[in-house]
């Protein structure tokens, strides 16, 4: 198994940089967006476009834009009854503590990706290993292809994993790569990372909670 620097995703761009001045507008009617807006996967172009709320409710419906765009959701869940150890950590041969994973439908494959001092670097996956290790968690089973991500995190012994916006996993990269100093990343990009899972940890739902058996 082996590990690649993978070719930066489109819609990270907007993630690498500083934010314009101007404001950020709706990919589909123009309309300035606000911070907080919602993102679509633009299916051909394997790329994040900004939506304003109604062109994200519209993307939503079944057959819109033949499909092309699908508007990132907005759920955070956690399955209590799923765990990772440390031998499953290993199984997914991931250099690092932090890593998502999501299925590409037109390839019809998952990608694992890790965030690195280059961006998003790709790992390798055999779809044995997945199907071993996170197959049986019922995450996997609500994963939406290209819009949600498994993420997920090893720390101190401790392992999480969460289903997420595939959109804030690219944030999550872009601000690494930002942050990155020294072997580690340094002190900086570490607290940027555990504010981070901080955030998700205050917005997962155990499954549960949110009508899902």
């Amino acid at each position: 198994m082996t590990a690649s620097p993978a070719t930066r995703p489109p819609g990270l761009r907007r993630f690498l940089t500083e934010k314009p001045p101007q404001p950020e507008r709706c990919e589909l009617c123009a309309v300035a967006v606000e911070a907080g807006h919602r993102h679509l996967v633009d299916t051909e172009k394997r790329a994040l476009v900004c939506a304003c709320p109604p062109c994200a409710l519209l993307m939503e419906q079944p057959g819109a834009a033949a499909g092309r765009f699908r508007t990132v959701p907005a759920r955070y869940l956690t399955d209590p009854g799923h765990r990772l150890d440390e031998s499953a950590w290993e199984a997914l041969q991931i250099p690092v503590g932090v890593a998502f994973l999501f299925r590409n439908a037109a390839l019809d494959r998952l990608v694992a990706l890790y965030p690195s001092p280059a961006g998003a670097t790709e790992s390798e996956l055999d779809p044995a290993t997945w199907t071993d290790i996170l197959g049986g968690s019922r995450l996997a089973e609500l994963l939406e292809p290209d819009v949600e991500a498994l993420l997920l995190r090893r720390t101190d012994g401790r392992f999480e994993c969460h289903l997420v916006p595939i959109d804030i996993c690219y944030e999550l990269v872009g601000r690494m790569r930002l942050l990155w100093q020294g072997f580690d990343g340094g002190a900086e990009a570490r607290a940027a990372l555990d504010a981070f899972f901080a955030n998700v940890a205050r917005r997962v739902r155990p499954l549960g909670e949110v009508g899902h058996p």
